[in-house]
Formats: structure tokens, sequence, C-alpha cells
């Protein structure tokens, strides 16, 4: 399993419970509710709430999920008082561990955030001890189907802006720079391509292979579970 989202993250996606569901399609509606205080309910002059629409059509998100989402967050500007706090440590292993979350007290979510990572063998370190170990890129995975011409989906991502190309036995994964996802998905979208997984993403200049796999997959759990919790990035490398 690599460091970022990519194949392992969507595999363990698709067998959520509708629970699990809810609480991603909850997370995503505390991003649009930002994203519309940032810049306006309209995705076609507000770039952030577009790559937001984006990310939460590509995780399945109902349509009318996200135009009540954008309703609700319109009605209530005055109201939403979420922060954005990143946090850096380290999990099992010592591998390298970022944590962004939207917070409304930000007291309550460092002392869960701290609490997360002691539980899992981890510690909550200072803001820099691990973000240098990361570049930030956008991240676009296509489903692969029956009869794809890869040489072409892969000349039309480099046409389209792309920095890189890959694949497995199930996706294509196409990296853009953070300033030029919003263009690159764009205008592959234009050429009718839909997207599994749409968003800015923390990639990992190094890895750190995991063993004790128990607390790992519990302290990714328990991130997820955490309603403060918006993305977790990490360098862990699961083999097999």
């Amino acid at each position: 399993m690599s460091g970022h989202s990519k194949w392992a993250t969507i595999k363990r996606a698709k067998g959520k419970t509708d629970a699990a569901r809810a609480k991603v399609f909850t997370k995503l509606g505390r991003e649009i509710a930002v994203a519309v205080k940032q810049g306006g309910p309209d995705p076609a002059s507000n770039s952030k709430l577009r790559d937001v629409v984006s990310k939460a059509k590509a995780a399945n998100m109902p349509n009318d999920n996200i135009s009540r989402s954008i309703k609700k967050a319109s009605g209530e500007l005055n109201a939403i008082n979420y922060d954005t706090v990143v946090y850096e440590g380290y999990g099992p292993n010592g591998l390298a561990v970022i944590v962004e979350t939207l917070t409304d007290n930000k007291n309550r979510t460092a002392g869960e955030v701290r609490h997360i990572f002691d539980k899992c063998g981890g510690a909550m370190g200072t803001n820099g001890c691990v973000s240098y170990m990361f570049e930030t890129k956008g991240v676009l995975l296509i489903e692969k189907k029956a009869g794809d011409d890869e040489d072409e989906i892969m000349l039309n991502a480099i046409d389209c802006g792309a920095e890189d190309f890959s694949s497995d036995e199930e996706y294509y994964e196409i990296l853009t720079s953070a300033t030029d996802f919003s263009a690159v998905r764009d205008a592959l979208e234009a050429k009718g391509y839909a997207f599994v997984q749409s968003q800015i993403d923390k990639i990992p200049t190094n890895t750190v292979t995991v063993t004790d796999t128990d607390k790992f997959y519990r302290m990714m759990d328990m991130f997820d579970d955490n309603d403060d919790v918006q993305q977790v990035y990490h360098n862990g490398e699961i083999e097999g």
C-alpha cells in the first residue's frame, strides 16, 4: 500500500458500510461549507468549491446531497466557523503522518488527535516535523475498463498538462502539480473521462515499511471515525 491515498485506499473505501459512507459525505459537506464561505456558492466562479464538488462526485456523493450542502452553507454563512488545522506526527514503526482537520474547537481536536497518536503507538510532533517528507500533488484516478487504450489515455493526460502517469491492474493514476490540478481535471473531464478519485494529495518522497499492521489500521480507522479529521497522509508501505 502506498503512502498516499492511491489504490489501496480506494479498495478500502469500496468496502465501506453505508454508515461509513454517510460519515464521508458529512466530512465532504463540511469542506463544501468552508469553500462556500470563502468564495460563494457558484462553482463556476469559486475554484475551491469546484475542486471540492469534483472530489465529492468522485466519492459517489449524490448530486442532491451536494446541492443541499451548498444551499445549507449559503444560508448559514454567518454561523459557519471552521478553522483548518494541520497536525504532524509519527505512527507505528516511526512512519510520518500528516492529519488535516476542519474544526470549530481547536482544543478538542488537538486533544483527540494526540490521543489517537498515543493510542496507536505513535506521537504527535511539532509543525514541520514530517511535512518536508511530502510533495503536494494533484491526484486523479481512472478505473480501468475493458477496451481501454492505455497509450491514448496517457497521451491525453500529458496533453492536458499532467506531470506523470502510471497504472496497476485496476486504475490509471494521473499526477499534476498542485497549481495545474483544476485545469488538468477539467480538460480531461471535457474529453469524457470520469474519476474515482480527484483531489490534492501529499505524496511521500520516501516510505517506511509497516510491520505493526494492527496498530496502523487501528490508527487509520480512528482518524476516519473522527468528525474533525478530513484527510490523513502517511509514508507507510504495507508489504504483500
